[in-house]
């Protein structure tokens, strides 16, 4: 079995190690003798036509002006993969180019591909630290998910819409509405770094059985992993969001 992840604008938006996150779900498809082909996409080139996974990290507010344009104009073809239940993860600067639009400190509009269904403006404080979340977007009882968030942007999600999770401790999506990210059908974006993934397998499990579900047209629940070590990681940033305290 073979997937392929697009990976955009790699070498622009890597700025908190995101590329762990690619070489989780590597490792965890390898496992299962499943193949992942990555294939970075930059400014000016489309989307493969066979991705099944889309990942976008996070950039300062310079990296994002250099992209933000080019990124508006895949709106067409970013939401027909969404529509079409590709798997998709959007991480910090990724997700927000990937609301309506994202205001930056200096007060300039950049465009965003409105994929999802939200607005950001840059805040004068950051909110930083780690954090961890309740989240019952995925069939079956809520799962946590613990993570490091380092963002000025304030998002706020249009009514209706689907955050990621519930914030236990930490900031989220603007420090005081108690969400953060936001979901739409295979389609996650969120503030949390770390990388996300090597501390919730979980999620990195749920991505590739969507990306395999959208390659095949079939469910698929993948075999277990021993997952001792990362149960330990996530343990670990679990009680550092703890002591960190609430929200603003």
């Amino acid at each position: 079995m073979q997937l392929v992840v697009a990976h955009m604008y790699p070498d622009l938006l890597n700025i908190y190690a995101d590329r762990g996150n690619v070489a989780v779900l590597l490792r965890r498809a390898s496992w299962r003798d499943i193949e992942l082909i990555v294939r970075p996409v930059d400014q000016g080139q489309r989307l493969p036509g066979d991705a099944d996974l889309v990942y976008i990290g996070g950039g300062q507010d310079r990296d994002q002006q250099l992209i933000a344009a080019d990124i508006a104009s895949r709106s067409e073809e970013l939401e027909s993969f969404v529509d079409d239940d590709g798997a998709l993860l959007a991480v910090c600067g990724g997700y927000q180019l990937l609301g309506r639009a994202y205001v930056d400190a200096d007060g300039s509009e950049l465009p965003g591909a409105g994929v999802f269904p939200l607005r950001t403006v840059a805040g004068e404080r950051r909110l930083i630290g780690d954090v961890l979340l309740e989240c019952a977007f995925a069939e079956g009882p809520a799962r946590p998910v613990a993570g490091f968030e380092n963002h000025a942007g304030r998002t706020e999600l249009d009514a209706g819409a689907r955050p990621f999770g519930r914030v236990i401790y930490g900031f989220g999506n603007d420090g005081r509405s108690g969400y953060e990210g936001c979901t739409r059908k295979a389609a996650i974006g969120t503030y949390l770094h770390g990388p996300l993934l090597p501390r919730n397998p979980w999620l990195a499990d749920w991505l590739l059985e969507r990306a395999l579900e959208h390659r095949t047209g079939q469910e698929h629940d993948l075999s277990p992993l021993d997952d001792a070590l990362e149960a330990s990681a996530q343990a670990l940033a679990s009680q550092r969001a703890r002591a960190r305290g609430g929200r603003l």
